[in-house]
């Protein structure tokens, strides 16, 4: 079969590299792609993920089987509708669905009416109001753009005047535009924090193991929020019993809990969780695979990834097989500046190594060379038998692909080598 995955990132490489593994596939295309993804035969065209129209016309003339949807935009613009209206088979959660990650406030109201653990919030639409809700609160205190924000709409602000910069700059400057019109406010939660993904399809659901997103730009967990810089798999510090309640009270009346609103929710539901002393409470939720966590889970799935969606798009119970030994590691490398503004058109030279394993996002070609484009360049992911020798794959490689205009985290994954993990 011939299959279709929308988007143009290092978790969109992930899934189509995945799918094209599978002996049932035949040709696997992504739209519109990047040019990274050509070294693994994946097949891709210039059709934005905007252009409903086109995306629609390809999928016809191609006899694609099934599409997967990977980022949150087109999601959220209805793209999954739009295919199910042609009568195309696609993975990925409806516009009413999406509303689970596209609307914060949309989240936390359906954790109350779930009774899904979660922190104490409130949400404004006036700056005065929120100002001074903040000044009565106190710090540390957590401020989220009620709407999509690439990951980098929250700030947890140690501060009360770093909590009142985020305001300002979320509410009066429009940082992140219509996105931070409303913010959400919220306690500050302590404990570990993991990523619990799910194949989902109403009702049911089907885990994966967690990951570990490092979601902050500086070593120990310092600078801005990013999309992601870094991630690891499994967590093994974090109880077993931790993610059975995690799944038991999070993301089974999620589910649950969307199927009543009338927007039941196929697709990949992520849940961000936090384990503390209180046990599991949501952070967030996402209406699709996570970046960078796809691209270490995935290279712990031994099952064939077309199958297992093929199953749950029909209903069937899928047959899922996990790696049970060793880590997978991956470090995310930007460019200079990000999140804010940024160098491009950065040459990458890259040495093939057939222990690290490259998964593209922000780039594109010149004169037959990859360049960067775009903030996040790739992920350079290893496995490895413990934390350290995965680190250890990793951080050789990239110390001799090492550039000034490129930047990386150099502790991915130290957390679990803190707790004894291996």
């Amino acid at each position: 079969m011939k299959l279709l995955v929308i988007g143009s990132g290092g978790r969109e490489h992930a899934i189509a590299k995945k799918l094209k593994k599978s002996p049932k596939v035949h040709s696997v295309y992504c739209l519109p792609g990047n040019p990274g993804m050509k070294r693994d035969g994946i097949e891709t065209a210039a059709i934005e993920q905007d252009d409903h129209k086109s995306l629609i016309e390809f999928a016809k003339n191609h006899k694609v089987a099934w599409t997967i949807i990977g980022p949150e935009v087109p999601l959220f613009n209805g793209l999954a509708d739009a295919f199910e209206a042609e009568g195309l088979k696609v993975f990925g959660p409806s516009q009413a669905a999406t509303q689970i990650e596209a609307s914060k406030r949309f989240a936390k109201q359906l954790m109350t009416q779930q009774r899904i653990p979660t922190a104490d919030y409130q949400t404004f639409t006036d700056y005065e109001t929120a100002k001074a809700y903040l000044a009565e609160q106190g710090a540390p205190i957590v401020i989220k753009a009620d709407g999509l924000a690439a990951g980098k709409g929250v700030v947890v602000a140690e501060t009360a005047a770093e909590a009142q910069t985020a305001l300002k700059e979320m509410m009066q400057d429009n940082k992140f535009g219509d996105s931070s019109a409303s913010v959400v406010i919220e306690e500050c939660l302590i404990g570990e924090e993991f990523s619990l993904m799910a194949f989902v399809n109403g009702d049911q659901i089907y885990p994966m193991p967690i990951s570990q997103d490092h979601k902050r730009l500086l070593e120990q967990d310092k600078g801005p929020n990013t999309g992601g810089m870094g991630a690891y798999a499994p967590v093994r510090h974090i109880p077993e019993a931790t993610v059975d309640a995690a799944i038991e009270k999070i993301l089974v009346p999620a589910a649950k809990g969307m199927s009543a609103k009338g927007a039941p929710f196929k697709g990949i539901l992520y849940a961000g969780i936090i384990a503390t002393d209180e046990g599991p409470k949501t952070i967030e939720f996402n209406a699709r695979f996570g970046d960078p966590e796809t691209q270490v889970v995935l290279n712990r799935l031994e099952s064939d990834l077309a199958e297992v969606i093929t199953s749950v798009l029909e209903g069937k119970e899928p047959e899922l097989k996990w790696k049970q030994e060793g880590i997978d590691l991956g470090v995310v490398v930007a460019a200079k500046g990000y999140p804010e503004a940024y160098e491009k058109e950065i040459p990458l030279d890259l040495t093939a190594s057939e222990s690290v394993e490259l998964f593209f996002a922000g780039v594109t070609e010149r004169n037959q060379q990859l360049v960067s484009n775009g903030g996040r360049i790739y992920l350079a992911a290893a496995a490895g038998e413990t934390i350290e020798a995965a680190q250890s794959l990793i951080y050789d490689w990239l110390n001799q692909n090492d550039k000034q205009q490129l930047i990386y985290r150099k502790d991915i994954g130290d957390k679990a080598k803190q707790k004894n993990c291996k």
